[in-house]
């Protein structure tokens, strides 16, 4: 989308919606049957239904109409054929039953001319006969349709004239060849006629279907000219339909993706489980926090470690009806002694028609450790307004108790006094070097910081300061500065404080001869706190590594190494670290610890180069 609201680039929008700004919409549900907001299959359908019923009505209309045009001119004509066929048929017969008789009224007249008239011969019967059919021929002449009714009411007159000669001997010898041939004669004409007409009916058939043909071809071309406005109209429908349906799909589908790297892209784990227990669908993080876990597997599956499955049971126990809060739980993974904390959430989730949750797990690790430290922190400033308030007490007479332990030396000269004195000294210097200790640990000292201060130089320096107890023990020293100068902008004296400290706790947890790495390097570290949006900024700094070769610590005493006056040595303070560790992160920087039992120690500190704005 191109379009632009309040300067911000539209980059989705909920299909049928109006643009992406503003209040997000639910989805509607989908109308009965499917297809939800792009439209169900039928209304697709439906124009391809509709243009083949038009095809086909279009197709048996044209063929009804064909044939009802053919029937209707082969009716039109039938009756006309008939008429003539019967009447053809009539005439034929009657010459024919003329000639008959013709023939044997001549037989008779000889008959008689050579018996005188004596006796009646046989062919007087025939003849009686053949006047009998002639004449019931002649009735059925009179009952044919004849156009020309003149000319069948002459033959008709001619007919029943040449009858009576027949009748007649004499008459017949004198008019009855030239009747016969005159009714002939009009017979033959008649029958001309009738083929006259036959002709005539046979182009007016032939005109009426050649005008059918022509309706027929017109009703034709104007189906198939309807059959293309259909098919185009339905042609078109149907592309409109299925870009559309293309739209629809292109659309869900940018839904589905923008979803799915929604999901992918929350740092918080997201788990959707149906009502048995297993797991349908997660995002990465999910996987992350629990890589054993599989899309189908159920959370009683053993894919974690008991405090994972103590969380899923935990979560799932109930169905909620609404979203809700389980708490806070901490699940250490394999090899991870620090572990994470999560809140965990649930909400309802309809899956298959049945009830199920949607699990959130929000990694709360940092925000756990904020609240421990922001409680040590409480916790420390009580500790130190006791304690600066305890050494203030202590400091007053401890100067009084060094000058009379002072004046006790120089009053005897018994060796086991002197002894004792020494003794009582050493106690006076350690209580002075907590009271400086605990006073410098409460009054947090203001930095001043320097411009330009290099790393090496002061790692150096901080060496020098510590060169009589590497001489005692004979530790060498590996030195891994970058051939660039790393400078910043710190407080020389406090870092030196911080470094010497460190070194020398490095040469003292290590045995004799045993080495101590210092290494210096420049890297970038996360700047602000990741639950406001500030995690991908990048910081330069200052890492500086010191690592030793001794016997390391385990997971309750590093746990413990910076609270104050915790401390693995006989003569401690235990304030050493914890004052380190307040100096560096009055820098802005973080300092921390990696150990094992057996396998030495590993003090990594960072520096921002310069303040953080």
């Amino acid at each position: 989308m191109d379009e632009k609201r309040d300067g911000g680039r539209v980059v989705y929008s909920r299909p049928g919606g109006e643009g992406g700004g503003g209040e997000a919409r639910p989805a509607a549900p989908p109308p009965p049957g499917g297809g939800g907001a792009y439209g169900a299959p039928w209304q697709t359908l439906v124009p391809l239904a509709v243009g083949f019923a038009l095809l086909v009505g279009l197709v048996f209309g044209l063929g009804y109409q064909s044939v009802g045009r053919v029937s209707q001119v082969t009716y039109d004509t039938k009756d006309e054929y008939t008429r003539l066929a019967v009447t053809s048929d009539t005439l034929l017969n009657l010459r024919l039953a003329l000639s008959r008789l013709d023939t044997e009224a001549r037989i008779r007249a000889r008959v008689e001319a050579g018996t005188g008239n004596v006796m009646q011969p046989p062919s007087d019967l025939r003849l009686r006969n053949e006047r009998g059919e002639f004449e019931k021929l002649l009735g059925e002449f009179d009952q044919l349709a004849i156009a020309d009714g003149a000319r069948k009411q002459e033959v008709h007159d001619r007919a029943v004239a040449y009858d009576e000669t027949t009748r007649d001997p004499k008459a017949y010898s004198l008019e009855g060849f030239q009747k016969n041939r005159d009714l002939d004669l009009k017979l033959r004409e008649l029958m001309s006629s009738l083929s006259e007409e036959r002709t005539q009916l046979e182009d007016r058939r032939y005109a009426a279907l050649t005008a059918a043909q022509r309706e027929i071809k017109t009703w034709m071309w104007l189906a198939a000219l309807v059959g293309f406005v259909v098919a185009t109209a339905t042609f078109l429908e149907v592309w409109r339909r299925f870009r559309q349906m293309r739209r629809g799909y292109t659309e869900l589908h940018r839904e589905r993706q923008f979803s799915t790297q929604m999901l992918e892209g929350m740092p918080s784990a997201v788990a959707a489980v149906d009502r048995r227990d297993h797991i349908r669908s997660a995002n990465a993080a999910f996987f992350q926090v629990f890589p054993g876990a599989s899309v189908g597997a159920s959370i009683h599956d053993k894919f974690t470690t008991p405090d994972g499955l103590k969380l899923l049971a935990a979560a799932t126990s109930t169905r909620v009806r609404r979203t809700a809060y389980h708490g806070r739980f901490r699940m250490s993974a394999d090899g991870d002694v620090k572990g994470h904390s999560f809140d965990v959430y649930s909400s309802p989730l309809e899956i298959e028609g049945e009830l199920g949750q949607l699990l959130t797990l929000v990694d709360a690790t940092e925000a756990a450790e904020s609240e421990q430290e922001l409680r040590r922190s409480e916790s420390l400033a009580a500790v130190g307004q006791a304690a600066a308030q305890v050494a203030h007490e202590i400091k007053n007479p401890l100067g009084s108790i060094r000058l009379g332990v002072a004046m006790l030396r120089d009053m005897t000269r018994d060796r086991e006094a002197i002894t004792t004195i020494d003794l009582v000294e050493r106690g006076i210097e350690h209580l002075s070097k907590l009271t400086l200790d605990v006073t410098q640990f409460s009054r947090r000292r203001q930095l001043s910081l320097a411009p330009d201060v290099d790393l090496a130089e002061l790692l150096n320096e901080s060496l020098d300061l510590i060169t009589e107890k590497l001489r005692e023990k004979r530790t060498p020293v590996e030195r891994r500065f970058p051939e660039e100068p790393v400078r910043g902008n710190w407080d020389e004296d406090q870092l030196r404080q911080v470094f010497v400290n460190l070194l020398a706790n490095a040469v003292d947890a290590g045995p004799a001869e045993s080495p101590v790495t210092v290494s210096a390097e420049r890297v970038n570290i996360p700047a602000g706190d990741r639950r406001n949006g500030e995690g991908g900024r990048q910081l330069p700094a200052a890492r500086v590594s010191i690592t030793d070769r001794g016997q390391g610590m385990d997971e309750r005493t590093r746990a413990r190494i910076f609270e104050p006056f915790f401390t693995t040595k006989k003569k401690g303070t235990g304030l050493g670290l914890a004052i380190a560790k307040q100096i560096v992160e009055q820098h802005g920087g973080r300092i921390a610890v990696e150990s094992a039992p057996g396998q030495g120690t590993r003090f990594t500190i960072d520096l921002p180069l310069s303040p953080e704005p």
